[in-house]
């Protein structure tokens, strides 16, 4: 929730700074249409981009973006190693309110986001799986991987030079909605896979990681770009 109220804030306030003539003045409108060809990174991973800017007013953009990197998740007893695979592809409407660089932006991506995760235990320890307790031994290595929704809307705020012709530099922030994480396919490599509870178990288990990660409902977006207007 404090990342959508600092969205509305920081949105309240860069519509405040574009509304005065100083900001408005800084950048001219368009003369014409255009088409942008470049590469955005940051918290969404890095790939291509293309914009059509169909008006002083309107453009349309889409992107693909890939990133890997490594985030921990709690379990009840077992601190799980994640390896994070970001991929998503988007497209976003640009409102450009006051025919300058400023813009509201908002659309979907198509999101193959997922965490795999990997947890285990000494084999004298014992640890509680899903209310249960087991030996380090018992359980073996669990793995599973955490998934949320694959269509995520989007919305964010930035800005993006608005020349025809010639190198641009943009940068946005916002939020991508990806609704509440699901973890499945939790399973372990030791003797108590054997054991129909220790199923009931593991399922336990799930709920329990998703209790952890509920709050992961927002994802930020910060990206910069760096494209060419042909």
């Amino acid at each position: 929730m404090r990342t959508i109220h600092g969205l509305y804030a920081l949105c309240a306030a860069s519509s405040a700074l574009a509304a005065t003539p100083a900001f408005a003045k800084a950048v001219d409108a368009p003369a014409d249409t255009s088409v942008s060809l470049g590469v955005t990174g940051g918290t969404l991973g890095i790939g291509p981009e293309v914009t059509w800017r169909a008006s002083p007013v309107l453009s349309l953009r889409a992107n693909a973006t890939w990133m890997a990197a490594s985030h921990g998740v709690d379990g009840d007893d077992i601190r799980y190693h994640g390896h994070l695979d970001l991929n998503s592809y988007g497209l976003m409407a640009d409102l450009h309110p006051f025919r300058n660089g400023f813009r509201i932006s908002g659309g979907v991506r198509l999101s193959g986001n997922k965490i795999d995760l990997r947890g285990k235990a000494a084999d004298g320890d014992v640890v509680s799986i899903g209310g249960q307790d087991y030996t380090g031994a018992e359980i073996g290595t669990l793995t599973g991987k955490v998934e949320a929704n694959d269509v995520a809307p989007t919305l964010t705020i930035g800005y993006a030079a608005n020349a025809t012709r010639g190198l641009k530099f943009g940068a946005e922030l916002g939020a991508m909605f990806m609704g509440r994480p699901r973890v499945n396919d939790l399973t372990g490599t030791g003797i108590a896979m054997q054991d129909p509870d220790f199923a009931q178990d593991l399922a336990n288990e799930e709920r329990d990681i998703e209790d952890d990660i509920g709050d992961y409902r927002v994802y930020p977006i910060l990206q910069v770009s760096l494209s060419y207007a042909f």
